[in-house]
C-alpha cells in the first residue's frame, strides 16, 4: 500500500481560505493543516476545523499581515506601516535581511498564540513561503527549545521528520497546474524506503483580502475541487493509496 500526506497550508489567512480548507477536510482528502496564528481570521479558522479529525501544525508566517510582536522590536521583519514585509521583498533581496534574534521573538509569539487558541502543541512546526536561512535557523531553535517536531522546507529534495524522510511536492505556481494530475503523478512515482511524499496544497476560496495580498489565486479553488472530488477518492482507493498525516510518522 502506498502512503501519502495531502496537506493544506494557510489556515487563518482569510475568510475564503478558511472556508475552502474546512470544505477540503470535512468533505475531502485533506488530513493535515498548517495554521497561521497571526492573522485576524486565525481564531475563526480554527473554530471551523477544531472538531474535525485533522493533524494541525504551526505554519509560521513572517510575510503577510501584522506580527504578534511589537513592530518596534522586530524592525528587520516589518515595513514602515508595522506590517510584515511581503514575499516579493524577500524574493528580490540580495542577502538575508532577517535578524535572527528578532525572528525568534516573533516565532515564539506565534507559537504562544497557537497554544492559546488551540490548547495544544503543534503536531509539526514549519514556516510559510520565505526562503531565509535565519528564519529557518530560528524555527529550529524554537522547536528544539520546546521539544517540537521541526519540518524543514524544500521543494527540491527530501527533509527529515522524526524517523522518516518526507518529500515535499508543490506545483501550484505552474501556469498549467492541474491538481488532480499532479496528485496522480506523485502517487505513481517510485520512492525509496522510508520516504513519504507530501502534496502541499493551499485550498481556499477567493475573497478581497486574498486577492490583494497573494499571488496564488485560481489554484486555491482548483485544489478545493481536487480535494473534494469523489472521483479522486475512488482513484486513490483503486490504487491502494493510504492517506496519512504527520501524526502517523513515528
Amino acid at each position: 500500500m502506498k502512503k501519502i500526506i495531502v496537506r493544506a497550508d494557510d489556515l487563518g489567512y482569510s475568510k475564503g481560505v478558511n472556508l475552502g480548507i474546512e470544505e477540503s477536510v470535512r468533505n475531502g482528502i485533506i488530513r493535515s493543516i498548517g495554521f497561521m496564528t497571526n492573522m485576524p481570521e486565525s481564531k475563526n479558522g480554527y473554530d471551523l476545523i477544531k472538531d474535525l479529525d485533522v493533524c494541525l501544525g504551526q505554519h509560521t508566517n513572517i510575510c503577510v499581515g501584522k506580527p504578534l510582536s511589537d513592530p518596534k522590536d522586530i524592525p528587520s521583519l516589518v515595513d514602515e506601516n508595522g506590517e510584515f514585509k511581503n514575499s516579493k521583498t524577500y524574493r528580490s533581496a540580495t542577502e538575508d535581511f532577517v535578524n535572527l534574534d528578532e525572528v525568534i521573538l516573533e516565532i515564539e509569539a506565534q507559537y504562544g498564540k497557537f497554544k492559546e487558541i488551540t490548547g495544544k502543541e503543534p503536531a509539526y512546526f514549519e514556516g510559510h513561503a520565505v526562503a531565509s536561512d535565519n528564519f529557518f535557523k530560528g524555527l529550529e531553535i524554537v522547536a528544539q527549545r520546546h521539544g517540537l517536531d521541526y519540518l524543514g522546507m524544500s521543494f527540491t529534495g527530501k527533509v527529515p521528520f522524526r524517523n522518516e524522510e518526507v518529500l515535499m511536492c508543490m506545483d501550484s505556481m505552474d501556469k498549467e497546474y492541474d491538481p488532480i494530475a499532479f496528485l496522480k503523478q506523485i502517487v505513481e512515482a517510485d520512492y525509496e524506503d522510508h520516504t513519504i511524499p507530501v502534496m502541499v496544497c493551499h485550498p481556499g476560496y477567493l475573497d478581497a483580502y486574498i486577492l490583494k495580498t497573494s499571488s496564488l489565486l485560481e489554484p486555491r479553488t482548483l485544489e478545493v475541487d481536487m480535494a473534494t472530488s469523489p472521483e479522486v477518492r475512488q482513484w486513490l482507493k483503486e490504487h491502494d493509496v493510504e492517506l496519512i498525516t504527520y501524526d502517523d510518522l513515528k
